[in-house]
């Protein structure tokens, strides 16, 4: 299914109209951050260092990066708009000292929901941790310039690696809690993401997405409706494998629009999204393989054909 398919499925209904209405009231500059405790108060700051040289203004997703191959997603904007072109050229360059494995890679666009926001996806394998720069350029009728975009990338980090087995954690379900309101902040939920346990998943031998996100309280230029995208690969694959959505915070029904009044979920904590520098409650998910192995990993909003892509790999017989 394409991305403009999808957008056309999910407007669909009332509250997602409401999402995509909020969606275009929502301006694309970067979002405040601070250091995430178990109580959520104010966003944090964006710790990699951005700069526009040409009139685009980069907006990094992805944050968390570590050695080996990696998923690489940002936003392009100009004074005017959003960005789109299909393509862009992305090069890394290593700022440490002694040589390292650079490389030039195209980015491709995926256009989000609603056609309002969209961003550029590709890989790079950083074979070193220390500071990296991303120079990209725009060479296209549509738009021109160039940007740069300064990560740290480490050895590894707290957040599940792709390769590793994450923490078998027994979320929430529906019938341990018995109410939807008290797992998650979706107007409109869907039960089916509610009903197992990463645990149990597992234990099943099935493939299984995992988003851990926070549907009403996300806002951040890299949100997206995760959960509405989790929905409809589900109803591609049903019986094919698990997909759980786990919420941001803990107690969902009491929160009532004030996040001072919520805490962190005991899963978001046990996979280390909570302790990202600067993190406040911006989205993860994460497909594993029938043995419960991470094979991919998308930090910030992720389309449901990239999802389609990384749900293919581990569906596919041995």
């Amino acid at each position: 299914m394409s991305d403009k398919a999808t957008s056309q499925q999910i407007l669909s209904s009332p509250r997602k109209f409401l999402f995509a209405v909020l969606a275009l009231a929502l301006s694309l500059s970067l979002a405040c951050s601070s250091t995430a405790t178990t109580t959520p108060a104010e966003p944090p700051a964006v710790v990699p260092k951005a700069s526009n040289a040409g009139e685009l203004t980069p907006i990094l997703a992805t944050t968390v990066l570590n050695v080996g191959v990696q998923r690489v997603a940002f936003l392009l904007t100009s004074p005017k708009a959003l960005i789109k072109v299909p393509e862009v050229t992305v090069s890394s360059v290593f700022l440490g000292e002694g040589p390292a494995a650079e490389e030039t890679r195209q980015a491709g666009f995926h256009l989000w929901p609603y056609g309002v926001r969209g961003s550029y996806v590709t890989e790079f394998t950083f074979d070193r941790p220390g500071r990296w720069r991303l120079d990209i350029k725009v060479d296209h009728p549509e738009a021109q310039g160039r940007a740069q975009i300064e990560v740290d990338v480490t050895e590894s980090g707290g957040v599940p690696q792709i390769g590793s087995i994450p923490p078998l954690s027994n979320n929430k379900t529906l019938g341990v809690v018995g109410e939807l309101p008290k797992l998650t902040t979706d107007y409109s939920p869907d039960p089916d993401l509610y009903q197992i346990t990463i645990a149990d998943a597992v234990a099943t031998s099935q493939p299984t997405v995992i988003v851990f996100a926070s549907p009403a309280f996300c806002t951040s230029p890299t949100c997206g409706p995760q959960t509405d995208t989790l929905s409809q690969l589900k109803e591609a694959h049903v019986g094919e494998a698990n997909f759980i959505h786990v919420e941001i915070y803990d107690n969902p029904d009491e929160i009532q629009g004030d996040l001072s009044r919520g805490t962190l979920s005991q899963p978001v904590q046990d996979w280390g999204i909570s302790a990202i520098p600067g993190w406040f409650n911006e989205s993860w998910t994460f497909v594993l393989d029938r043995e419960g192995r991470v094979t991919q990993r998308f930090e910030g909003y992720a389309t449901l054909d990239e999802l389609e892509e990384a749900l293919q790999e581990v569906l596919a017989p041995a």
